[in-house]
């Protein structure tokens, strides 16, 4: 890609795709743009002032939620405190903001895994984002370990497994390469025993069928990186409307240049112009 890129439109979540190494694409407006290709590129990114919410596209002086504005942020379920804590699910109740969405968003199978992002980790995730989830994270290996029926239910069971493990990337020493190598099928194993009586307990509770220890392949996963950063410096389009630097690297959600990194998931809805220089 030799020519000169300039675009301008609402910055998306980057589209990703499975690889050796990770595939990235960044969306603006109704342009994709294969990011693999600029490793080695001077890019620019300027953020014109406009910020517009991602469901209903009204002007907001500020995005909730990566990507919201406050009347969606209060009301959309995507956006209730039990999507980032799924064992507050209050769908049985008859109180879901949205009973539909959690119809085809939460009260679907569901995949309890182990990752190795920044070391060991528990997630959650519909089975139809595996392994977009993954990938999002950073993660260079996961596995799944439970399959259950609901996201209420892989709450409970993320719940369990949080006593033993943590539930959370260190961002910073995932961006820095600093990952320790783990042979997650051992890590899997270890897991299923330790929770063994909470797992009894909720089947006991839920059905036999709801619950379901796997005993499936993982995934390794490389990513795009040239040279990673020594140290973490982070952009933010907020204090510093103009960004510019020569791409070094992409994970997770992250733009690595030699300048800083970016989240580009942290900023969908800004409207950018998105340039990639001469060098």
């Amino acid at each position: 890609m030799n020519e000169l890129i300039d675009i301008t439109g609402r910055l998306r979540k980057m589209p990703v795709e499975a690889g050796h190494p990770v595939s990235y694409t960044i969306a603006v407006g109704d342009t994709r743009i294969p990011l693999n290709d600029l490793i080695g590129r001077p890019l620019r990114l300027d953020f014109n002032g406009v910020i517009r919410c991602i469901h209903c596209d009204r002007k907001t002086n500020k995005s909730f939620n990566q990507g919201f504005c406050f009347p969606c942020f209060r009301k959309l379920a995507a956006c209730d405190s039990c999507i980032m804590s799924p064992e507050k699910c209050h769908y049985h109740l008859g109180t879901c903001r949205e009973p539909e969405w959690g119809e085809t968003h939460c009260m679907i199978e569901h995949v309890v895994y182990l990752a190795n992002s920044s070391g060991l980790k528990v997630g959650i995730t519909r089975a139809s984002q595996v392994p977009t989830r993954w990938i999002d994270q950073g993660a260079v290996d996961a596995i799944p370990m439970v399959r259950v029926a609901t996201r209420y239910l892989a709450g409970l069971v993320e719940v369990a497994c949080k006593a033993h493990v943590a539930d959370r990337t260190n961002w910073q020493r995932m961006l820095k390469g600093e990952v320790p190598e783990l042979d997650l099928k051992e890590e899997r194993e270890r897991m299923l025993a330790l929770i063994a009586d909470d797992l009894d307990a909720l089947r006991a509770e839920h059905g036999e069928d709801a619950i379901r220890a796997v005993d499936e392949q993982g995934l390794g996963l490389s990513y795009p990186v040239q040279t990673w950063p020594a140290k973490i410096k982070t952009h933010n389009l907020d204090k510093t409307p103009e960004v510019e630097g020569t791409l070094e690297g992409i994970k997770g959600q992250y733009l690595i240049l030699d300048t800083g990194v970016i989240n580009i998931r942290k900023f969908t809805g800004y409207e950018i112009r998105f340039r990639v220089l001469e060098g």
